[in-house]
């Protein structure tokens, strides 16, 4: 399994497929690129397909001192340089998407299209901090225990995605995936919710730009999605119906098929 070392972290990623166009995929907090599996599988036979664990997650090295979402940029940023070695369409889902945003804004050369999943250009909600700070307390303390493991379920998952009884089976697994996390996790989790918004910024981001919004994502309500494309001139905005914040795990067709369009429709 590849690893490549970027600032002072040995970073995991996997590479698929070899067409012209390269595609990076940049996982939400708390998981790894093992989320996207269905779209590096889909569409690897097209494309060349890249997915890494942020620094701290997944089989990514947790190096010592805090992280921000300015050096995950960069690690990001040199990913793209040294396994893509060119222009790249990134694809952010929530954190990967406070990560995409800061790319396409600041290194425009880099950035052939954007693609946000479930993400903000804001500050985490400031009725969202007690709650956050309280479970990654415990995480801190006890780990990812199943308590907490289960609160943090509700948040990543559409409600009628949970309650339907032909789930169970991705229910565990992905709670698993959950309570696999480490410790050390918190230092991660840290980095999200302290983040400084980009409201300004990505007003410059001049790249075609596609978010895409569950219409029960509780985590990055579907109003956050509303602001980017807003902000991003000529973005466009998709919702998708009975998903929440893990889009591309619920509803991997639809996310495989808006993904496709959007780059046959850029070709």
């Amino acid at each position: 399994m590849p690893y490549i070392q970027i600032n002072n972290a040995k970073i995991f990623y996997v590479k698929e497929g070899n067409g012209p166009e390269t595609i990076v995929f940049a996982h939400g907090l708390l998981w790894s690129h093992k989320m996207f599996l269905e779209q590096i599988e889909f569409l690897k036979k097209k494309y060349t397909v890249i997915a890494y664990d942020h620094r701290g997650q997944g089989q990514s090295e947790v190096p010592d001192g805090p992280y921000d979402m300015d050096l995950l940029t960069q690690d990001a940023l040199e990913l793209i340089d040294k396994v893509a070695c060119k222009p790249v369409h990134f694809v952010g889902l929530s954190m990967g998407g406070f990560v995409g945003m800061r790319l396409a804004a600041r290194y425009p050369d880099k950035i052939k299209s954007l693609i946000l999943l479930e993400t903000s250009a804001n500050p985490e909600p400031v009725e969202n901090l007690p709650k956050y700070k309280f479970l990654n307390g415990i995480v801190k303390w006890f780990g990812v225990i199943p308590k907490v493991a289960k609160e943090v379920m509700k948040i990543m998952f559409a409600q009628s995605w949970l309650e339907n009884p032909k789930n169970k089976e991705a229910y565990k697994k992905w709670l698993n995936e959950l309570q696999s996390n480490k410790r050390s996790i918190t230092k991660s989790v840290e980095a999200v919710i302290f983040r400084k918004g980009v409201e300004e910024e990505i007003r410059s981001i001049q790249c075609p730009t596609m978010v895409v919004v569950g219409d029960e994502d509780v985590a990055t309500k579907p109003e956050k999605a509303k602001f980017i494309q807003m902000s991003i001139p000529n973005a466009v905005l998709h919702m998708v119906p009975g998903a929440g914040h893990s889009s591309c795990i619920e509803k991997p067709d639809e996310i495989n098929k808006l993904i496709r369009e959007w780059l046959d429709q850029l070709s």
